[in-house]
């Protein structure tokens, strides 16, 4: 029988995105849209997932119940009210919908623009109180003006083609994007002091993270051109309210139109008492079109995330389409293998992990490969509070430090990964591959070659090669009613002796006194057995 998956809405959605959930016969859903926080926190522990807009609030304090949450889907871009480190910590996958509203609050962008340059708010204003000041509201065109885009995502792209439309010079800093790539949509990369000292207008479209906030502040005011206008569609904590308003006051910033606030809603700024602010109440996502566009899309989302379709646009863990997932499967089953055996054949004490990928993974998205190997990692040391999202951070918290890399050197196998793992100085590797593209092997440890099936019990043994350990491994499992599924050896000569590797899969467990009497057998200098 299929799982069913208890969604629950806790903000207002538009019947769109309701009607997708519905249709799907193992989602059971429940509307909640003025659920307080108490409430909620009361009956979290109930749902797979959820689903908010800005209104809910997911703090560490709610989300310590949510044992059962997989996954909390964002309609709308920002995730400022999800408290992504509780979130991660819980295993819980964070999604957002950035694609929903994009050309909503690109617009809106281009509406506050031409109403701070034509003064429109404020003209509409005086002809409502009977007046014909037109000389009192003398604007400038826009043809021929310095833009400063700061951020340039999927909403500053737009704004940067419309802003070229209206004839204006676009100029732009974005530090995650490569200065060629901006040059090919026709906009000039410059640095961000260059930027504030050049732009006629400046409008912003970055995250509100640490590094940004309060970015428009007295020091950064200083450097803009005098008479400068800023715009803000982005996030509240951009902005230092404050110096923002003392720049008016001495006429060094000649107008400011804003959607976002460092307070929501902002009854007390400083800012309300200026004619040549322009203020609307966060109104970027207000359109009938962006919204039934991210309520449908965050539906679609989740839902695909619980029937294991896909994960798309999440903010704590790689992002993976159906087809690339289903290509992948088989490599995540590997790696979470191959990091599992490394724990249990050569102990704790990890301080660095390398993962190097040849073949046709180094077309791919490899992160998801390499978050597998950590969870493999640490899950015999942490059992079921690791996974898939919160891997790298419990990792970070115990000092793991964890790389990547791609090579196109040919190696012993076509397509493979191989992971080395540096435990009490000593560096220790496994390398897998998929044989027939689907079925993991590992096919080295250190410097044995090998045909390992990474599934069941697996007794690991490290012996000097000579005559008779075979059979006498053999004969000691068999006493003790131990079936031996599968076997594969490897062999190195090291000065005159040779030593050996042999891995055998087990029909049944082996008990600790007949691992004791294998590794009291003198030619044997190890045995150990994996679990997967």
């Amino acid at each position: 029988m299929s799982e069913t998956f208890r969604v629950l809405v806790s903000d207002a959605l538009e019947e769109g995105g309701l009607r997708i959930l519905k249709q799907e016969p193992q989602m059971e859903v429940e509307v909640q849209p003025a659920i307080t926080p108490q409430e909620l926190k009361q009956v979290i522990g109930k749902y797979h997932a959820i689903i908010i807009r800005s209104r809910t609030q997911l703090t560490k304090d709610i989300l310590e119940g949510a044992n059962r949450l997989k996954v909390i889907g964002r309609a709308g871009a920002g995730v400022d009210n999800v408290d992504l480190d509780a979130a991660t910590k819980k295993g819980v996958i964070v999604m957002n919908t950035p694609e929903g509203n994009t050309i909503s609050t690109c617009e809106h962008t281009m509406s506050l623009l031409l109403a701070l340059a034509r003064n429109i708010p404020q003209a509409d204003a005086s002809v409502r109180r009977g007046e014909w000041k037109r000389s009192s509201f003398m604007g400038t065109e826009l043809h021929g003006k310095v833009l400063g885009i700061v951020g340039l995502g999927r909403i500053g792209r737009e704004v940067a083609n419309r802003a070229k439309a209206f004839g204006m010079r676009v100029i732009a800093n974005d530090p995650f994007i490569a200065k060629e790539s901006v040059r090919q949509l026709g906009i000039e990369f410059v640095e961000l002091e260059t930027l504030y000292s050049t732009s006629d207008f400046i409008t912003l479209h970055v995250p509100g993270t640490g590094a940004t906030q309060n970015m428009i502040n007295q020091k950064t005011i200083s450097k803009m051109k005098k008479g400068v206008c800023l715009i803000n569609c982005a996030r509240g904590t951009l902005m230092d309210e404050q110096a923002v308003c003392e720049a008016l006051e001495s006429g060094h910033v000649r107008g400011v139109a804003l959607d976002v606030y460092e307070k929501e809603p902002p009854k007390e700024s400083p800012l309300l008492k200026f004619k040549q602010v322009v203020l609307t109440p966060h109104l970027g996502a207000a359109t009938q079109e962006a919204q039934e566009n991210v309520a449908s899309a965050v539906a679609k989302q989740v839902v695909d995330v619980l029937l294991e379709r896909g994960i798309r646009n999440a903010v704590n863990m790689p992002s993976l389409d159906f087809e690339t997932l289903r290509f992948l499967k088989p490599w995540l089953v590997l790696a979470e293998r191959i990091g599992s055996m490394h724990t249990q054949l050569f102990g704790g004490g990890v301080r660095d992990v390398s993962v190097r990928y040849g073949g046709d993974l180094t077309n791919l998205q490899i992160e998801p490969l390499t978050i597998a190997t950590v969870k493999g990692l640490l899950e015999p040391i942490c059992g079921e509070s690791v996974n898939y999202v919160n891997a790298k951070s419990i990792a970070a918290e115990r000092g793991i430090t964890v790389s990547e890399s791609k090579t196109t050197q040919t190696e012993d196998f076509t397509t493979f990964m191989a992971v080395e793992i540096s435990v009490n100085q000593h560096k220790n590797l496994i390398m897998g591959t998929l044989f027939g593209n689907r079925d993991p092997r590992i096919v080295r440890i250190n410097e044995f070659f090998l045909d390992m099936i990474p599934k069941g019990d697996v007794l690991v043994i490290h012996n000097e090669d000579q005559p008779g350990v075979v059979g006498t491994v053999g004969g000691i499992l068999g006493k003790s009613k131990i079936n031996i599924a599968e076997m594969s050896l490897g062999r190195v000569n090291k000065g005159t002796k040779t030593f050996a590797m042999t891995v055998l899969n087990l029909d049944e467990t082996v008990p600790p006194a007949v691992l004791k009497e294998l590794k009291a057998f003198r030619p044997i200098m190890d045995a150990k057995v994996i679990k997967f």
